[in-house]
């Protein structure tokens, strides 16, 4: 089915803008389910390799990854079990080491990215509230209580350098964890990060993301989700994609990211010309084996070493790229991965 400037799920006429001179095929299904299909093997690849260098959980190696292959057994790809459970085991062995340290309300290193993505890959996983999640969530409802939101404490571009990604981590958290005793205060922490998130500008795409994510999970006006979809649509380039920084080209981290706002966020469908567009680009920008490449923004903090996946030192947020590109056309495309 062709697609031009006609945008529905939400009725946003004025996406027509950043759809315009958009007239092509939808993405073909097969060819969808065949570029999720080559992506997965090499993530889980990666992500048996990973712990053997490092027992920390990590937003690329985890979190994502198993958003992203949650997700597609959902919609019917074959996802085995047994990866799952190990990227759990990894996930929640990390948190025990350190459950003195969030019962004490420190936290780990890391801080609430770190457990804000832990909890983000135990939510995809089904977990149930336990003694770890409960002290995780009740480190968060305290954090930076003062503040109304939760502040980014590292800056490593992109996926650690945003307090708008820490607001969502955080909020999507304590919906999914908080306990009966928390519930009190898990509501007052989300009308007043709905209040920040609703009042601070933005600077880059990352932010714009959870931003909108955030929003939609804290139960913003759908009016306001509205302009906040067109906003980003209509930062969409030429080539489909998006940029995480104004001025420079394209990538798969943040058209991926974006793609998975605007359906969770902003309830675009998947049918219409901005998603198009961007699930077009994915496809055009996924290497042959699989993966998708983004060149790090980030200096590095930990020893080098190789974790399975390719692109050497661009290999983290390459990773978390793979992850989140696979989420976006899972949601963008079929409803069965067979």
């Amino acid at each position: 089915m062709k697609r031009g400037m006609v945008v529905g799920g939400m009725g946003l006429g004025l996406l027509m803008v950043a759809a315009a001179g958009f007239a092509g095929e939808d993405a073909s299904p097969t060819e969808v389910r065949q570029a999720v299909n080559r992506a997965m093997p090499v993530m889980l690849q990666s992500i048996a390799e990973y712990p053997r260098h490092n027992t920390c959980f990590s937003c690329h190696h985890q979190g994502a990854p198993m958003f992203a292959l949650a997700l597609a057994k959902s919609h019917g790809y074959s996802v085995a079990e047994k990866p799952l459970q190990a990227i759990v085991q990894t996930t929640t062995a990390d948190l025990h080491a350190d459950l003195a340290l969030y019962t004490n309300g420190k936290g780990q290193p890391g801080g609430v990215t770190r457990a804000g993505y832990a909890m983000f890959t135990l939510e995809a996983a089904g977990a149930k509230h336990d003694e770890i999640t409960g002290a995780v969530s009740g480190f968060l409802v305290q954090k930076d209580k003062e503040l109304g939101y939760w502040r980014a404490a590292s800056n490593r571009p992109p996926a650690e350098v945003s307090s708008f990604t820490n607001t969502f981590l955080s909020i999507r958290a304590l919906k999914a964890f908080g306990d009966d005793a928390q519930k009190p205060a898990v509501a007052e922490r989300i009308v007043k990060a709905k209040t920040w998130l609703e009042r601070t500008p933005t600077k880059e795409t990352e932010d714009r993301v959870f931003q909108l994510w955030g929003l939609k999970e804290a139960g913003a006006d759908t009016a306001l989700l509205q302009k906040l979809t067109r906003e980003l649509a209509a930062e969409q380039k030429e080539d489909g994609g998006w940029a995480q920084l104004p001025g420079t080209n394209s990538d798969s981290y943040a058209t991926s990211t974006v793609l998975i706002a605007l359906i969770l966020g902003g309830s675009l469908s998947p049918s219409d010309a901005v998603v198009q567009r961007g699930v077009h680009y994915l496809l055009k920008a996924q290497q042959p084996d699989g993966t998708w490449h983004v060149v790090t923004r980030s200096k590095a903090v930990q020893p080098y070493f190789e974790s399975g996946f390719p692109y050497g030192r661009d290999q983290f947020i390459s990773m978390a790229a793979t992850a989140w590109s696979t989420a976006a056309l899972v949601l963008a495309g079929p409803a069965s991965g067979r």
